[in-house]
């Protein structure tokens, strides 16, 4: 499988250099709890939390925290970072939970969506005033001025300070599962690769599926 992915020339000119990234895994099984996760996800805890990883991890989630501020968002970011600490990684399903794990691991932001419900090619570009997308549940989101967002051939599909929509949101029923990460100014791109790998080395092992494509552009 090979992603028809592009940035846009608005993307271009106002983030020259800030990466994003994309892995997608096919064949997968979103299984609740299989053998052997939980003890995996206490080993990439434990290297999470030890100190000298926590600290870069906390400066790269303040990055992202002012990056929302900027927009007049909440990031999301820095509440899960605290939930992890005291409480350990989740527990929803593997693709929500390999979500989570790829996000506090690398310090990054990053989104899952069930690939086969994209609709044709899929560009990083920045939004008008007023465009309007279906997040998850059904909420309404409508986009400022240059925000980051993520479109399919059809529609937005992701608006980085707001989230992701209802349409590409993974099922028990998805196979074929797409992780997407977006750098901020001052994040750099290894960080992103860091999380990715997390999230498909997971999917591959857990879910028994099958690492088509890893790439940062």
């Amino acid at each position: 499988m090979v992603i028809n992915f592009s940035l846009s020339p608005a993307y271009m000119a106002h983030y020259e250099g800030v990466a994003f990234g994309l892995t997608l895994i096919s064949g997968c099984q979103n299984f609740a709890n299989p053998q052997g996760f939980d003890h995996y996800k206490r080993k990439l805890l434990r290297k999470m939390r030890k100190r000298e990883n926590l600290v870069r991890i906390a400066e790269r989630v303040d990055i992202y925290d002012q990056f929302f501020k900027s927009f007049g968002y909440e990031c999301p970011l820095p509440k899960h970072l605290k939930r992890t600490i005291n409480s350990g990684f989740p527990r929803y399903n593997l693709m929500v939970d390999t979500h989570f794990m790829a996000e506090m691991c690398g310090g990054i932001l990053v989104a899952a969506g069930d690939y086969d419900r994209f609709d044709g090619a899929l560009t990083l570009d920045l939004a008008n005033e007023g465009e309007n997308c279906r997040g998850m549940g059904s909420r309404s989101m409508r986009t400022r001025k240059d925000e980051i967002v993520l479109r399919d051939a059809k529609e937005i599909v992701c608006v980085l300070c707001q989230g992701a929509d209802e349409k590409t949101r993974v099922k028990d029923a998805t196979r074929n599962v797409l992780f997407y990460a977006y750098a901020v100014p001052g994040i750099e791109a290894r960080y992103l690769k860091e999380g990715l790998t997390v999230a498909a080395d997971t999917m591959a092992q857990f879910g028994n599926g099958t690492i088509e494509y890893l790439e940062i552009f």
